[in-house]
């Protein structure tokens, strides 16, 4: 979903990073279809490789072997974090999406003390079973004061060969976990096939087939995410009348919602 989600958003003509929190299970540069060791600066600052599909992309899979287990402690995973935001050289980025792994480690509490102002997006399949493991994310995000700004519900009802609506994972988990968070639910992502073939290819169905149904599901959600989004307009100087000085607020920020 985080790569999907990096893809769509740098479709719709944003400046977008990638960056894999999920220590001990990354993927996001295989989904995202990065194969090389990210470049190094003459300030000595890492260069996060582009991604065929946009967004730039940092992961600790560009520095061990291929497939290597990480068998790392709390600590080394706060401190490589930590580089991942400090020492990259992420430039002007309009969304940074960080792909966390489950549940309410060690790496959601590091998110919460490096990144106070980050939102977080909470992922749920259907069924009352993840349901409730996602709400405990969230609850994790609310201790720690983390704004959760909407849910998404992966691998949703699909129609079958038939035309049947097939929900082999039940049916309403995200629009419950949506209300009972009181977020909106930014998107019901179908189960697809094409969906899982493009992410082990490195090419994101977003926008490798945007038509397909869980493209436009998945794009919808991207949109979501914009629409919450503060935006800065500059407040032009105010034209003084006779006798009244003019109000020096030319550069001033207000933040404005989309």
């Amino acid at each position: 979903m985080t790569a999907n989600l990096a893809a769509a958003l740098h479709a719709e003509g944003h400046s977008v990073g990638a960056l894999d929190c999920d220590v001990y299970g990354y993927s996001i540069p295989r989904m995202l279809g990065v194969n090389r060791k990210p470049d190094v600066s003459p300030e000595r600052k890492i260069i996060p490789p582009r991604s065929p599909a946009g967004p730039v992309v940092m992961s600790i899979g560009f520095f061990v072997e291929e497939n290597a287990a990480v068998v790392w402690r709390g600590p080394m995973l706060h401190k490589a974090i930590q580089q991942f935001l400090e020492d990259v050289e992420w430039g002007e980025l309009d969304y940074l999406l960080l792909d966390l792994p489950p549940g309410t480690g060690d790496v959601s509490m590091t998110l919460a003390q490096l990144l106070p102002q980050a939102k977080i997006l909470v992922v749920t399949t259907p069924q009352p079973a993840a349901q409730s493991v996602a709400a405990r994310a969230a609850e994790m995000a609310a201790k720690v004061d983390l704004e959760v700004m909407g849910v998404i519900e992966n691998m949703s009802a699909f129609q079958g060969p038939d035309g049947e609506r097939v929900a082999i994972f039940g049916e309403g988990g995200g629009q419950l976990l949506a209300d009972e968070l009181d977020v909106p639910l930014l998107a019901k992502v179908p189960l697809e096939t094409a969906l899982r073939e493009h992410a082990d290819d490195g090419n994101p169905l977003a926008t490798a087939e945007p038509d397909a149904p869980s493209s436009q599901a998945i794009r919808q959600a991207a949109r979501g995410i914009v629409a919450q989004s503060p935006v800065h307009l500059p407040v032009m100087q105010s034209v003084a009348a006779e006798g009244v000085p003019a109000a020096a607020v030319s550069g001033t920020e207000l933040p404005v919602v989309q």
